[in-house]
């Protein structure tokens, strides 16, 4: 366990392409909710300093995640996007924390070992934001990450937006983030929903520190599988599978 760490889960999603009535993160997992995954890595890093963002059906996420004890709990009542869920759990973070960790409550296969590789990078070169990135053979539908001459993290471009040179890039958002705590504050005052969906994406958040000069990096994991995110049912059978083999 780290000292002033806190993180944020994003899980107030239904997830559509699941094709259920059931909350994404309750969808079970060897016979366990999926987000419960997500909340023991997260708890073996932060503690007792873990904000779920709850929205659909919050009562049962809020129950099931209250089995691990001493968790916050945040409510996102409209799904407005990822910087609006992160705009929701700021109010419930102790004012004492100094690092944010942001993770995602469908990607159930990620390690406290690799948070930790992002905290300790985060730290040791003193960024106010790290992200988690892979490389991946097939980048298609994913964000595609945008570094600089330098090794600094410039931006994130949605596949819909990319150019075609930016489409050959195989370096991957995760969608999970380190990042210093005065800036969080000061940068998600500053987004704004100027996209197709008019929803506050938690990805521009990179542009705002890179265009002021702050220190901003990536951190490249070494296990595409390990950001596998849960969006589909398919998806769901190809994590349970990964899972099985574990223990096995």
């Amino acid at each position: 366990m780290e000292r002033n760490v806190a993180a944020i889960i994003l899980a107030a999603g239904l997830g559509t392409r699941m094709k259920s009535d059931l909350a994404k993160v309750l969808h079970p997992i060897l016979a366990r909710p999926m987000i419960n995954y997500v909340l023991e890595t997260a708890c073996r890093i932060a503690a007792d300093n873990v904000v779920v963002v709850v929205g659909h059906q919050a009562e049962e996420v809020k129950r099931v995640c209250s089995e691990v004890p001493g968790i916050g709990f945040a409510l996102q009542e409209k799904q407005l996007g990822t910087g609006h869920a992160v705009q929701c759990a700021m109010p419930h973070l102790a004012d004492n924390m100094e690092d944010i960790l942001i993770l995602c409550g469908d990607v159930p296969l990620l390690k406290a070992k690799t948070v930790k590789q992002l905290l300790d990078d985060h730290r040791d070169n003193k960024r106010v934001l790290s992200l988690l990135a892979v490389e991946v053979e097939q980048p298609r539908g994913y964000g595609r990450v945008i570094i600089d001459d330098h090794r600094n993290l410039s931006r994130i471009v949605e596949e819909a937006d990319a150019t075609a040179d930016e489409k050959e890039v195989n370096l991957i958002n995760s969608g999970i983030y380190c990042v210093d705590k005065t800036f969080l504050d000061v940068s998600l005052a500053r987004i704004t929903p100027d996209n197709a969906q008019g929803e506050l994406y938690l990805t521009d958040i990179i542009s705002i520190g890179y265009v002021n000069g702050q220190k901003i990096g990536v951190m490249i994991g070494d296990d595409e599988l390990e950001v596998s995110g849960v969006n589909s049912i398919d998806d769901l059978a190809f994590v349970e599978q990964i899972f099985r083999e574990k223990k096995a």
